[in-house]
């Protein structure tokens, strides 16, 4: 703790036997030792609880997440496409009489139908007949194989034979 050597052990007591004297050092000593012990208790005790309140939180975060879990794995098995397309189709016909209501005017008549825009065609462009001439393109030379006296040698190199010297 207070990271003393022998020596510096040594010294101390002995100033203590000098300032306190040998018939109240011990009961000093005594008294030190007791204090000691409680102040290392005391430590002990609020070093459990605060890993106490660490497990706690911990497990509240443990069980938060099991929670959100169980509430996935609830939506997940609760999921139904055939009712949420039924409650889509519902809705979506109950929409329709208002867009008719819509499509009438203010004195109640219906409105006018709307006609498509009418988009005239586009003449053809002319073609011509005549035929395109065909593209020539020069064709490579021929090349001549590469040999091994490209390479400077004159005579193959002797293979090692398996299993014995060469």
């Amino acid at each position: 703790m207070f990271n003393f050597g022998w020596g510096e052990l040594v010294v101390i007591g002995i100033v203590a036997l000098i300032a306190i004297g040998p018939k109240e050092l011990p009961t000093v000593l005594r008294t030190l030792g007791q204090y000691m012990a409680k102040i290392r208790s005391m430590a002990s005790e609020f070093q459990g609880q605060f890993q106490e309140a660490l497990r706690e939180a911990e497990m509240a975060d443990l069980k938060k997440h099991a929670d959100d879990l169980n509430a996935a794995v609830s939506d997940i098995s609760n999921f139904d496409p055939v009712a949420d397309t039924q409650k889509q189709l519902e809705s979506a016909l109950e929409d329709k009489p208002e867009l008719a209501a819509a499509d009438t005017g203010a004195a109640g008549e219906p409105v006018a139908e709307h006609k498509p825009l009418e988009i005239e065609p586009v003449p053809a462009s002319p073609v011509t007949t005549e035929a395109l001439p065909e593209p020539t393109v020069p064709l490579p030379e021929p090349v001549e194989p590469v040999t091994e006296k490209d390479f400077g040698i004159a005579e193959p190199i002797p293979q090692k034979q398996a299993g014995g010297a060469a």
